[in-house]
């Protein structure tokens, strides 16, 4: 049984094809500093085949990366779209998210990234939202979430808006995240 430790699903895997798979997937997800991940992303006017396919592949690099949500802006495309797991077996697509309602009540809990390797901060966020949009093909979507999804989905539109997990958590935590993604310099 896997555990998801933040945004990232923790498996013990001695599958050398799935790990390679991993490390795959996660070559082409952008990581920090990359400049994609700041970016603010623009809305999607078109619902084509080209959308789709985008869909599709991100739904396949966040589960070949052990991941339960991924935004476009981690893969390069600055449109307001991400992909995520509701549940085990049921991905799906927000284009266009939205948070229309946040509980007051806050939970604080580790959130890992996908393009934030290796890092692992606490982050407090509402325990249920309200989320609305459209699905890949343009439909209407509205989502009542609680729990992990509530929490996955407000990681993912953060993504879309440029903002990363070490800027919502604490000064501590963010300056120890820092040191582990600074590149070191090895003197020998």
């Amino acid at each position: 049984m896997a555990d998801v430790e933040g945004e990232v699903i923790e498996e013990e895997t001695t599958d050398p094809e799935r790990e390679a798979r991993r490390r795959l997937a996660l070559s082409q997800i952008r990581q920090y500093p990359d400049a994609a991940l700041r970016l603010h992303a623009k809305p999607v006017e078109r619902f084509d085949e080209p959308l789709q396919q985008l869909v599709s592949r991100m739904k396949v690099l966040m589960h070949d990366a052990s991941g339960v949500g991924l935004a476009a802006t981690q893969v390069g495309v600055v449109k307001r779209l991400f992909v995520f797991q509701l549940e085990e077996g049921d991905d799906r697509a927000l284009v266009n998210p939205a948070i229309v309602e946040r509980s007051d009540e806050t939970e604080t809990s580790d959130e890992g990234c996908l393009s934030l390797q290796g890092v692992l901060v606490p982050v407090e966020r509402p325990t249920s939202v309200v989320i609305t949009g459209q699905d890949e093909s343009g439909a209407d979507v509205r989502l009542e979430l609680d729990g992990q999804p509530a929490r996955i989905v407000q990681h993912e539109l953060d993504h879309l808006d440029g903002v990363l997990i070490v800027d919502r958590t604490t000064t501590e935590a963010r300056r120890e995240a820092m040191s582990i993604l600074r590149p070191r310099i090895v003197l020998r």
